[in-house]
C-alpha cells in the first residue's frame, strides 16, 4: 500500500486567502489538527492549530498570519510503512502527499489511515500472540516461521520493538491458533525466551471489544 492509495477524499486544502478562523473552524470540522495550505496551485505548507493559537488575530488571512510554514510531506509512491514513520516523526494529523514534480496531490488522514490498517491488517483474525525477546544479532524471522510452521501454524503478521541503547528486540507475532502452548515449548527448545503470550478466548472477546471500540470512536 503507497501514500497516493491512502489519500482522503474529505479533506481539502486552505487557501492562503483564506482566514485562520476558517482554518480552525475546518480543522473542527474534520477532528484535525492540520491542514495543508495552497497559494495558487503550490503547495506551501502545513498548518498547525496550534499556531493560530499564537496569533494575536485570527481573523486575518493566512498569507498575513505566517511567513513560513512547516513543509512535510511524502511522495505519492511512498510506502504505508514510511507515511507511519512520517506522520511519527512530524507528530501531525494529516500527511500533504506531492507527485514527483512536487505538485499536490492530497493529504493522508492519521484516522482514515488507522482505520485502513486495521481493516486490511491481522487485527481482527482469529488467533494468539506471542513475544519474543531476542538478541539484535541472532533475529531471523525466517527461523522464526520455521518453528511455528513445524506445528503445524502460520504467522498471519510480525513486528520488531527496538529499544535506545539496547541490543535485544522484542518480535510480536500474531498466529493463527489461540493454544499456543506447543508452539511455546517449541521456541524454548531453542533457547527464545517468550517474553508474554496471549491465547486465551476471553483475551480474543477483549481485543473484539476494543476494536470495535476503537471503530466507534474513529467515526465519530
Amino acid at each position: 500500500m503507497i501514500a497516493i492509495e491512502l489519500i482522503s477524499e474529505e479533506i481539502p486544502p486552505l487557501k492562503h486567502t483564506d482566514t485562520g478562523d476558517l482554518a480552525l473552524q475546518w480543522m473542527e470540522e474534520f477532528k484535525v489538527k492540520h491542514l495543508p495550505v495552497m497559494k495558487f496551485d503550490n503547495f506551501v505548507g502545513l498548518l498547525c492549530e496550534d499556531d493560530i493559537f499564537d496569533k494575536d488575530d485570527s481573523s486575518k488571512t493566512l498569507h498575513d498570519l505566517f511567513d513560513h510554514l512547516p513543509r512535510p510531506y511524502v511522495f505519492g509512491s511512498t510506502h504505508l510503512y514510511e507515511v507511519l514513520a512520517k506522520v511519527s516523526d512530524e507528530h501531525i494529523t494529516v500527511l500533504p502527499v506531492l507527485d514527483n514534480e512536487e505538485n499536490y496531490l492530497g493529504c493522508v488522514s492519521v484516522i482514515e489511515l488507522m482505520q485502513r490498517i486495521a481493516n486490511t491488517g491481522s487485527i481482527k483474525e482469529i488467533g494468539g500472540i506471542i513475544v519474543l525477546e531476542i538478541n539484535e544479532l541472532d533475529y531471523s524471522l525466517a527461523h522464526v516461521a520455521q518453528i511455528v510452521e513445524s506445528d503445524n501454524a502460520k504467522i498471519l503478521s510480525s513486528f520488531i520493538t527496538s529499544h535506545p541503547n539496547s541490543k535485544k528486540l522484542e518480535l510480536t507475532l500474531k498466529i493463527n491458533q489461540i493454544q499456543l502452548g506447543r508452539i511455546i515449548r517449541s521456541f524454548e527448545r531453542y533457547d527464545y525466551i517468550v517474553k508474554a503470550s496471549f491465547q486465551k478466548s476471553e483475551y480474543q472477546e477483549d481485543l473484539k471489544n476494543r476494536y470495535d471500540e476503537l471503530m466507534k470512536y474513529l467515526n465519530i
